[in-house]
């Protein structure tokens, strides 16, 4: 018995559902951490793990998207011996990087600790991690073949499992090594994570066997062909994965560099070097991530697109390629616009209510306009992948980093912090002009673009409500700074919903593509 095939609307929403609760199971999983660790504990979590994302971008060497597509193309054609191939090559590949890099990691981990880790006790915690760097392996690949497959429920399950499973070690185990020191308990909360991994990917394999329970042994059995195509099988995974993996490392480069771009450049800018560091995390760890908490809307949308563009584009069907664009572009905007206006119009309280940082309010307010276009970078991206064009996207990165370190230091050191949060706004900007580019030039671009209109009117309508409503709560019922804001946010959403139930935007299609424009 097989995989049931879910459409596109369907895969985006299961894992649209699935990321609002890991998301929550997360701040959950974040709150049980400072509560038995505290600041202190949780410092260390943070440093023991400097080469973890390295070492993982190593092993999977860009494979899971490479998966996704490869698969959703050979289930076009039927090819269950490909399929078989690409999960065959793809579990040596990663099963053999992972070993090697575990065993690097953990021989050499008393060397890795004294360059890397500013703590020294971060050191058990540093090695509780790594186990984990197989467990991740293993499950990407798996969720590439269910991706390829477009079946994202065995996806969805497994990241609760993972993180329900989590918080319940994490209490267990670091409550009862709490009492022989704060870096053993450190190191029991990384272990947690080992096996909140291990539970997800137990449950992917267990979904992947029953799904492939009915077939008989002739089936299941690799045959010599199988093994003999298999060269080509590597190339054709690497031509995909190696370029994402470029990513990847140019990505950990660029994030390891920037804290001390961004603080060098407000040191020149006349700022003292404690304020510097004060003005980092309020735009860091205030700021983006308030940016990016809306961001599982475009990362579901993203991780269905992706089969589902290489799957269009398997059959040569370019009216289903474009009327899957021209959807992933309508969420974008429907998703981007009310987020945005929250994000710009109550800034200050939001960082006041969330941070006690109103500070950080006006970092918020400058970046949130220049970040609406993240909403339609991410599907552009998956859209590029789907096509096969990792190489674009690599590159596109590639020069967006090269861009944005530019303009963040030369802006800091003029403009302060807020010259380095236009500069990171200006990156996204030419991201997406670049991934846009990119997209209309391999397959052209079409968009309704009264959408554009009746998602502006519903943005308009809940700005003008939602500041009412937010007054009214605050001057005339009176109540809390927390539970007025809420309240408005709840109003302006509301009413921005029924102004596009209204304007018909929600029960829109689009037309047939007109002649793609490249």
């Amino acid at each position: 018995m097989g995989l049931n095939k879910q459409s596109f609307i369907r895969g985006t929403f299961v894992l649209t559902l699935s990321s609002f609760f890991t998301k929550g199971l997360g701040f959950v999983n974040g709150i049980v951490l400072a509560r038995f660790l505290g600041a202190e504990g949780v410092g260390l979590l943070m440093i023991a793990h400097p080469l973890l994302p390295l070492f993982i971008t190593m092993t999977e060497l860009g494979l899971p998207v490479a998966i996704s597509k490869l698969v959703s193309e050979a289930e076009v054609k039927g090819d269950e011996a490909r399929i078989k191939r690409i999960l065959a090559v793809s579990l040596s590949v990663t099963g053999t990087l992972s070993i090697v890099l575990t065993l690097v990691a953990l021989f050499g981990s008393k060397w890795i600790a004294s360059i890397v880790l500013a703590d020294q006790r971060a050191y058990y915690a540093m090695v509780a991690i790594t186990p984990i760097i197989p467990i991740i392996a293993m499950s990407a690949v798996l969720k590439g073949y269910f991706r390829g497959r477009q079946n994202m429920n065995p996806l969805a399950l497994s990241d609760i499992l993972e993180n329900v499973a989590q918080i319940i070690v994490i209490i267990g185990v670091v409550n009862m090594l709490l009492p022989y020191g704060i870096a053993y308990a450190a190191a029991g909360a990384m272990g947690a994570s080992v096996i909140g991994e291990g539970v997800g990917l137990l449950y992917l394999f267990s979904v992947f066997k029953w799904a492939n329970r009915g077939k008989s042994k002739e089936q299941r059995r690799f045959v010599p062909s199988v093994r003999l195509k298999g060269d080509r099988t590597l190339r054709d995974l690497l031509r995909i994965g190696l370029p994402m993996t470029g990513s990847g490392f140019i990505h950990s480069i660029y994030h390891a560099f920037l804290p001390l771009v961004i603080t060098k450049s407000l040191v020149l800018a006349g700022v003292g070097v404690e304020m510097a560091t004060k003005q980092f995390g309020m735009l860091a760890g205030y700021a983006i991530p308030l940016l990016f908490l809306p961001g599982f809307f475009t990362q579901s949308l993203s991780t269905a697109l992706i089969p589902a563009i290489s799957e269009a584009s398997a059959e040569g069907d370019t009216r289903l390629m474009h009327s899957r664009m021209d959807m992933a572009m309508r969420t974008g905007l429907l998703v981007g616009v009310p987020c945005t206006v929250i994000l710009y119009m109550w800034a200050v309280p939001l960082t006041t209510v969330v941070y006690h940082s109103p500070e950080a309010g006006v970092l918020l307010q400058l970046l949130a306009p220049l970040f609406f276009l993240h909403y339609f970078e991410a599907p552009l991206k998956a859209i590029l992948l789907g096509l096969g064009k990792a190489s674009t996207v690599m590159w596109n990165h590639i020069m967006t980093n090269i861009f944005e370190i530019s303009l963040i230091f030369v802006l800091g050191s003029n403009l302060g912090i807020r010259g380095v949060a236009l500069g990171f706004g200006l990156g996204i900007l030419m991201l997406t002009v670049l991934n846009f580019y990119a997209v209309a030039g391999s397959i052209g671009f079409y968009f309704d673009f009264r959408m554009v209109i009746k998602a502006g009117i519903g943005g308009v309508v809940m700005t003008v409500t939602g500041l009412a409503a937010h007054r009214f709560l605050e001057q005339h019922v009176q109540l809390g700074a927390t539970a007025a804001l809420l309240g408005a946010i709840l109003v302006s959403l509301l009413v921005y919903a029924i102004t596009l139930q209204a304007t018909r935007a929600l029960r829109s299609r689009p037309k047939a593509p007109t002649i793609p424009v490249s």
